[in-house]
């Protein structure tokens, strides 16, 4: 039975990596995937892109008004081969509708969908995509990394001019000059903020 699964962790642990291994264990095996990714990620513009260097170009990048099963339908038209599994890189980008399409698609056509992708912003707030995808999803994995001190990290510190920011739009991409992130533990979160 194929399933929606969700992977998710704090920036850096490795969910784009994580992707593009799955993607390369289906083609080792002549199998043949689906890539996207929401367009509002701008970072590597039409891919995927792993802080270890490596990279995909994507299949189609999404926008908010498309429909998910239009979208396979057509992607799976156009390869004339069948597809073994979709692969959705910065998933938390996603509407909730989208999510609820590649629900219904995973167990209406029996191909695996696979999102990878933050659970919540740098305030703590669940991106609504993500938040979906914890309400729906049929697995849930989470991707550990660490703080700079130690200890596990599950937070995602926005720096803007080198300077941590709790104000601001919901996303800015970190390919920005001025706006980085860091993934951070809760003790070293509310200490920075001063909460």
């Amino acid at each position: 039975m194929a399933k929606l699964y969700f992977t998710y962790g704090a920036m850096n642990c490795g969910k784009s990596t994580s992707l593009l291994q799955v993607a390369y264990n289906y083609e080792e095996r002549d199998m043949h995937v689906v890539v996207l990714k929401p367009s509002v990620d701008t970072k590597g513009d039409n891919t995927v892109v792993s802080r270890l260097g490596t990279q995909r170009t994507v299949d189609r990048l999404l926008h908010n008004d498309d429909n998910m099963q239009d979208v396979l339908a057509c992607l799976f038209e156009e390869r004339l081969v069948p597809i073994a599994c979709v692969l959705v890189d910065e998933s938390q980008f996603l509407t909730p509708q989208q999510v609820n399409q590649l629900h219904i698609f995973a167990h209406t056509k029996g191909i695996p969908v696979m999102c990878y992708g933050l659970r919540a912003d740098f305030r703590t707030d669940g991106f609504p995509g993500a938040t979906r995808l914890l309400e729906i999803a049929d697995d849930i994995k989470e991707i550990k990394t660490i703080c700079s001190c130690g200890k596990k990290a599950t937070f995602n510190m926005r720096y803007v001019n080198g300077k941590p920011s709790f104000e601001g739009n919901q996303i800015e991409i970190d390919d920005q000059a001025d706006v980085s992130y860091k993934s951070v533990c809760a003790d070293c979160y509310y200490r920075i903020a001063k909460l």
